[in-house]
């Protein structure tokens, strides 16, 4: 009987679904292994092939380890919350629920299609109340904490309040977001609103004023990469800076942890790269300048203090305080315009747009606290205002960006001198070749490291400044002006923010009128009825963002029923943490930033058992789309085949990829695609219409979006799988092509036919050979290999050269087939479930164990030698390893094969090269 995937598929996924096949418990006789896929945000489109590839990956995965006898965790939910789903809601009138619930339908019917062994008893979704009833809890866990760096943890914040009540704010080494003094006694003085606002200070989830990405068109702050060239991605509205005041979370106090912790976790070291610049640790000194005719000091970090004689400019950050201090009246116009300027530019795009020199003079000077040397303060947008103190002093001589500030404005730069190699030296008061300071007053011939050890002590001891450690990253903006996301439990009393009990939680999202801000601008929420708390306060008009939900929610599948606690203990310290995360490369800075955050904290109140969430991590590549062209001849409605087109002026059209076949165009189906080519006429190839091709992302507007369910309709579930491997490299970024997928649909057939004799299924239990337990084997150690090292794609080729030489052989032996059908399941479940099943079984295979490989059958105990006559190899002889010269030339010349091409000629010489080859030399 041929393989009808059709029916074996859709058998087995309900198999699975009405048995629960893939349902975890904690189960302490075996140990576990955590599974997780960056769970995914169900857009209304569905999935497209490129969507599944890492879920393929850790399904085979988790697939794999549980026939090794682990207890696999594998789960799958969805991050929910959003604005695409919002924006429909604004259009269309519709609620965001009811939009969100069709589209992740819509994806667990594909995903259930593919054959995934996730638990979906586990699954959680972020707009669920019971989901994010322990995000709202986690954030009134923030609020109520303060870091304190002598303890490296977060505390509670009533420890601070008892440490200012005794004695103030001296001898605390704590994070805060301003360096505050103040007596015991002037605490006790100050009213409880006083208060209130000098604890946001320090606590870990706090309000503050914050320049953010602001879209009046969308009514919301966007992250950075939600922006692209001051435009959203969301419908291409402009997007200008503004200063809010928003809930943020204090990430940078976990700076050094951050840091710490990717010594100890197995991530590539490209990813641990990108987040160690992304936190972005250096050593330095904060220096306070005097301003000319002013009282203000304006205060810089550097990781140079040594270069502080080549300085020759003050540049500040748009956004920092000191514009409006040091603009002067000359200068205010050219000030407001430039500013205007910036409020168009993202934080990102000032940050990679490196070759753009823009600024604008304050009109202020600066004294040099080492020269007296009085300084221009200018303004460019390549200052940071969340790096250091959002000011700097420019060295051009030193710094490649100031070099280029200096030049482009005519500004001084410290002379350099030759390195001797004929390169003006960018150190400027640093002679490269020797090794020494020059040029640099009181620390001139020094080595450098001396140097910037010396000035560092020399500000400390001048009163003007201190050593000092920088970190990069910035704290989380943690508000958004939307509907669609986390309620904070947030209420206010005389204008202050209070937690809700946590009694109160969830607090649910209520019905409003319509998903716009109000006619004064306020957040969708503002259109709420009653929405207060029970004695009258007004609750949060703000919502979470979408890595609210996302930071912690690997924690919730240990425990997603619990509505008492996040996880319980004996669930976290069991599943403890992931064990293995696959996901894309483009939440490198983001999610897993956060994630590791939120963990930290969570490991310090002891809810967590381990500091870090992810212990291996792998970035899967992205599989790009062939698209496919036709061209039309220009002021026609006719088309010309590919090969044919460069004998007219044509347009190069993007086609629909699902009408096109081994590049070949369905020439009706490309007639009714669009109305405008019903018409349309066509210039052929040898009776066909070809079409050109190129590999770009694949997207909707190119037209080549391929849709699994077109793939598992024509060839099923199990050939999908398996091409998605055998594309390349997980990864690896490859492009998507057809093409090939007819092979892999072809050896599954192949595989089928093992295990047939005509039309009737049928094994032998006769004991195999030596050469066919050589290939099973062989083909499991290969596997095992292949798995443990996530290289999938080398699995396919080895999966089909044991089917062939299987075939080769006429296999169909129960001892061989068996351990065949296991170690194949991984990556083609459906048709090992049936052939297990047909094989006598009645448990599904998932529950086997996975074959052990045994050495003895892999000893090469035999060599097959090309018998080559006068050069030329006319056939081939298996001889054992162990034979003489004499046993290998008798055995030659006593084959049918030797008579044959010996023809009755005179053996001149019999030439045999052990373990190579047997040449016979006729005369």
């Amino acid at each position: 009987m041929e393989y009808n995937f059709k029916e074996v598929e859709k058998k087995w996924q309900n198999y699975w679904r009405e048995h629960k096949t893939y349902r975890v418990e904690v189960d302490h006789s075996k140990p576990k292994y955590y599974v997780l896929d960056m769970f995914p945000y169900p857009s209304g489109a569905g999935l497209h092939v490129g969507h599944p590839l890492g879920y393929i990956a850790s399904d085979i995965f988790s697939r794999y380890k549980h026939l090794k006898g682990f207890n696999v965790l594998h789960p799958m939910g969805y991050d929910a919350y959003g604005l695409p789903a919002e924006q429909y809601a604004i259009q269309t009138g519709q609620h965001p629920a009811i939009t969100t619930e069709k589209n992740i339908n819509r994806y667990r019917e594909q995903m259930d299609k593919i054959g995934f062994s996730y638990d979906w008893d586990r699954e959680i979704r972020t707009c669920d109340p019971g989901y994010y009833k322990w995000t709202q809890w986690t954030f009134i866990q923030m609020f109520n904490s303060f870091y304190c760096y002598d303890e490296q943890k977060a505390m509670p914040i009533g420890e601070l309040v008892k440490a200012f009540e005794t004695s103030g704010t001296e001898g605390l080494n704590v994070a805060c977001s301003e360096d505050l003094h103040f007596s015991a006694e002037e605490w006790k003085r100050k009213p409880e609103r006083e208060q209130q606002e000098i604890l946001l200070n320090y606590r870990l989830a706090y309000l503050a004023d914050t320049m953010v990405n602001w879209c009046p068109q969308l009514g919301t702050v966007l992250a950075n990469d939600e922006v692209k060239e001051g435009l959203s991605l969301r419908g291409g509205y402009p997007v200008v800076q503004k200063k809010m005041r928003q809930w943020s979370l204090r990430v940078s106090a976990y700076a050094q942890r951050l840091l710490d912790g990717l010594d100890t976790i197995a991530w590539s070291d490209s990813l641990k790269d990108i987040q160690r610049n992304w936190i972005g640790r250096s050593q330095g000194a904060d220096v306070r300048f005097d301003v000319k005719d002013s009282d203000i000091k304006l205060e810089i970090f550097t990781t140079r203090p040594d270069t502080i004689f080549g300085v020759s400019f003050m540049v500040l950050a748009p956004e920092s305080d000191y514009v409006q201090q040091l603009t002067t009246p000359e200068q205010a116009q050219a000030v407001k315009e430039y500013l205007d300027y910036v409020a168009k530019r993202t934080e990102r795009e000032r940050q990679t747009e490196i070759k753009k020199v823009t600024g604008v003079f304050t009109g202020s000077y600066a004294i040099n606290p080492f020269t007296n040397n009085a300084i221009p303060v200018w303004i460019s947008e390549y200052v940071l205002s969340g790096y250091g103190t959002g000011a700097i002093m420019a060295v051009p001589g030193h710094d490649s960006r100031d070099y280029a500030f200096a030049k482009h404005f005519n500004l001084p730069v410290i002379p350099v001198v030759d390195d001797g190699e004929g390169h003006d030296m960018s150190e400027g008061s640093y002679d490269a070749k020797a090794g020494k300071m020059i040029n640099s007053g009181i620390i001139n011939g020094m080595e450098v490291k001396d140097a910037i050890r010396y000035i560092a002590e020399e500000i400390e001891k001048r009163g003007i400044g201190k050593s000092k450690i920088n970190y990069r990253l910035r704290d989380a903006i943690f508000s958004r002006q939307r509907y669609w996301g986390e309620p904070f439990p947030v209420y206010y009393k005389e204008g202050m923010p209070y937690m809700l009990d946590e009694s109160k939680l969830p607090l649910e999202l209520p019905e409003i009128d319509k998903y716009l801000p109000t006619e004064t601008g306020e957040p969708p929420l503002g259109r709420a009825r009653n929405w207060k708390t029970e004695e009258g306060y007004p609750l949060e008009l703000n919502t979470m963002p979408g890595f609210a939900g996302s930071s912690a929610y690997y924690l919730r599948y240990m425990d997603p029923r619990n509505d008492q606690a996040l996880v319980s203990e004996e669930a976290d310290k069991y599943w403890r943490n992931v064990d293995l995360y696959l996901g894309g490369s483009e939440h490198a800075t983001g999610h897993l930033i956060y994630s590791r955050f939120w963990n930290m904290f969570l490991y310090d109140l002891g809810v967590v058992c381990e500091p870090e969430p992810f212990k291996k991590l792998i970035n899967q590549g992205m599989i790009q789309g062939r698209s496919n062209f036709v061209y039309r001849i220009q002021g026609t409605n006719t088309f010309v085949s590919v090969g044919l087109k460069d004998r007219y002026e044509t347009t190069e059209i993007h086609v629909d990829v699902n009408i096109v076949k081994n590049d070949i165009l369905d020439i009706e189906a490309f007639k009714r695609w669009m109305p405008e080519y019903a018409s349309a006429e066509f210039i052929l190839e040898n009776g066909k219409y070809v079409c050109g091709w190129a590999i770009e992302k694949m997207s909707k507007s190119m037209f080549n979006v391929v849709n699994p369910d077109t793939i598992i309709e024509e060839y099923g579930a199990d050939t999908l799988r398996l091409y998605e491997m055998f594309l390349g490299p997980l990864e690896a970024s490859k492009p998507w092509d057809t093409q090939g997928i007819d092979g892999v649909y072809k050896f599954l057939r192949k595989f089928w036919r093992l295990f047939q004799n005509g039309e009737a299924f049928q094994v032998s239990e006769d004991k195999p050979s030596t050469e066919e337990l050589k290939i099973l084997h062989k083909t499991i150690k290969k596997i095992e290999f292949d798995v443990e090292n996530f290289s999938f794609n080398t699995s396919i080729p080895a999966f089909m050269i044991c089917v062939n030489e299987l075939t080769a052989l006429k296999c169909n032996k129960r001892e061989i087939l068996e351990p065949l059908v296991i170690t194949i399941a991984p990556y083609a479940p459906h048709i090992a479930e049936e052939l297990w099943h047909l094989l006598g079984h009645t448990d599904s295979v998932t529950e086997e164990r996975f074959p052990q490989w045994e050495e003895k059958y892999l000893v090469e105990n035999e060599f097959e030698y090309p018998v080559s006559f006068n050069g030329k190899v006319r056939f081939k002889l298996s001889m054992p390893l162990s034979a003489s010269h004499p046993e290998i030339e008798a055995a030659v010349k006593a084959t049918p094969e030797f008579a044959k091409w010996a023809d009755g000629k005179e053996i001149k010489k019999l030439i045999i090269v052990p373990k190579k080859i047997i040449n016979v030399v006729l005369g």
